[in-house]
């Protein structure tokens, strides 16, 4: 049990992502949406086929792209969070990179299989393996309205503030976001693995200054 607990903490991560991806691709239509807080917090169906702020590869094979991409990066996520169980480092750390290895799988599952098995095209249509699209649904609708003309690549397009995410989107945030601001914590350790030349020079500096300390003590008791 060592480090499944943290493989555990991604499984749930799975399993709550596609629950709700889900229930709503089964309960709503692509594009409804209903309120839960107000105007600015929102459920919104709609279907990433890029990746974040719907940035897409505009390429023959760029999903393809895109999608095995994802795929070796949840390998990669995996292998070194196993990597880092076993060199027990921070716990804080281990229990972040599983909340952002839960997510990565998440988002592979949709781009992998989800153009098969649930024609998750517009139109909608059978996809190759590893073209399907992601499903998104919390919307902060914070603010919407056009860009101004002056701004380069989007002038003059109309946009809301803040892009629409899913469960497994919430998770990476999170896991990064708290690993960058507790990073001094989470890596205290491999620092003082990195410079074991300066702790031993203040360790004997500091044993030195002991001494003298001692010497000095000895002589004014005399």
């Amino acid at each position: 049990m060592k480090y499944y607990k943290y493989f555990l903490l991604s499984l749930g991560v799975i399993i709550l992502d596609q629950a709700v991806k889900m229930l709503v691709h089964h309960t709503m239509y692509l594009g409804e949406e209903f309120s839960v807080f107000g105007d600015w917090f929102k459920i919104h169906y709609t279907r990433n086929p890029g990746m974040a702020f719907g940035i897409v590869l505009d390429h023959q094979y760029g999903k393809l792209v895109l999608s095995v991409f994802r795929l070796f990066a949840m390998v990669g996520i995996g292998y070194y969070l196993y990597y880092l169980a076993q060199k027990g480092v921070n716990e804080g750390l281990l229990w972040c990179t599983s909340l952002i290895l839960g997510g990565a799988i998440g988002n592979v599952i949709d781009s992998t299989i989800y153009g098969v098995l649930f024609d998750l095209t517009t139109p909608n249509a059978p996809t190759p393996w590893f073209h399907g699209e992601v499903i998104d649904m919390f919307y902060f609708d914070l603010w919407r309205g056009t860009i101004p003309s002056w701004v380069p690549l989007w002038g003059g397009v109309e946009t809301s503030l803040w892009p629409i995410f899913n469960i497994a989107d919430s998770s990476i945030f999170v896991g990064v976001a708290i690993i960058l601001v507790m990073q001094r914590t989470f890596f205290a350790h491999q620092q003082e693995t990195e410079n074991p030349k300066e702790n031993s020079l203040e360790v004997t500096s500091e044993n030195e200054t002991n001494s003298n300390t001692g010497s000095t003590e000895s002589t004014t008791a005399v």
